[in-house]
């Protein structure tokens, strides 16, 4: 199981490093194709993956799961299939930056359980700092949401110039 949880955390941190590039990357008005690919597809592993390690019933790291593939689902949706014309530009956006947050989100929770002096801090992760500090998170990707959302822009195809006959 070692060689197995060292490749989900792997593509969970390649998952998490592209997505804020690929976050940072929409809120300067890019699209990043090349970021956006690894971050999809390395995220969707994360959450695939999460899924075989042993489980008793369901767990809010389950939850998270199912959440991010549907989420993720419709962001591959939203981007590829439907090239995010009109309102999917902004579904696009949206279902990323949530399920880029998913991924950060178990990482604060995976890191006050590992490093010694965060678990002494919040040994159940009921405790202020462990609360704080998911509460900073989730508004800085709301307002790094919100920028994106506003910033981003699809490149419209050129209009149509019509001709008339004489």
């Amino acid at each position: 199981m070692d060689a197995f949880t060292l490749v989900h955390v792997a593509l969970s941190l390649v998952g998490i490093l592209s997505g804020l590039v690929v976050l940072f990357g929409l809120i300067g008005g890019k699209r990043l194709n090349g970021w956006t690919a690894v971050f999809l597809v390395t995220t969707i592993a994360t959450s695939v993956t999460g899924f075989f390690f042993p489980f008793h019933g369901v767990t809010p790291g389950i939850v998270i799961g199912i959440l991010s593939i549907i989420i993720l689902a419709v962001a591959v949706v939203a981007r590829y299939t439907r090239q995010m014309a009109g309102g999917w530009r902004k579904t696009y956006v949206i279902t990323s930056a949530i399920a880029l947050y998913f991924n950060v989100f178990v990482l604060v929770v995976q890191l006050f359980r590992r490093v010694p002096v965060l678990k002494e801090l919040a040994p159940t992760q009921s405790e202020p700092p462990f609360v704080v500090t998911q509460l900073v998170v989730m508004v800085a990707f709301i307002a790094l949401t919100v920028l994106a959302v506003k910033n981003f822009r699809v490149a419209e195809p050129a209009a149509r110039v019509r001709t008339v006959s004489a």
